[in-house]
């Protein structure tokens, strides 16, 4: 389970191993992949079935957590895969065991 200390996350879903790429930020993690999970929520990830957590990132602060959300979807893609693939090789779903 993730640090719940920290107040705002960035993260990376994906629906695959080098599927498509969705970036995100939420004060609660935990609410945010149960709505994606569960497509409670219209839009792009609803649209692609983008539900696995393979990245995040924690901050205390919202606007430490905004600039890096920027940021990482002005990257290119292979500096974002490189990115997941730095801990998270297999590109395992980090929520797959939040739910039942």
């Amino acid at each position: 389970m993730y640090n719940r200390q920290y107040s705002f996350y960035v993260y990376i879903l994906s629906n695959k191993k080098n599927g498509t790429l969705y970036i995100g930020m939420t004060n609660d993690l935990e609410r945010r992949m149960f709505e994606h999970k569960n497509k409670l929520v219209e839009g792009f990830t609803k649209k692609y079935s983008l539900n696995k957590l393979i990245y995040l990132e924690h901050f205390q602060y919202v606007n430490d957590a905004i600039k890096r959300e920027k940021q990482l979807k002005n990257w290119k893609r292979q500096w974002k895969i490189g990115l997941i693939e730095k801990d998270n090789a297999d590109w395992k779903d980090l929520s797959s065991d939040w739910f039942n």
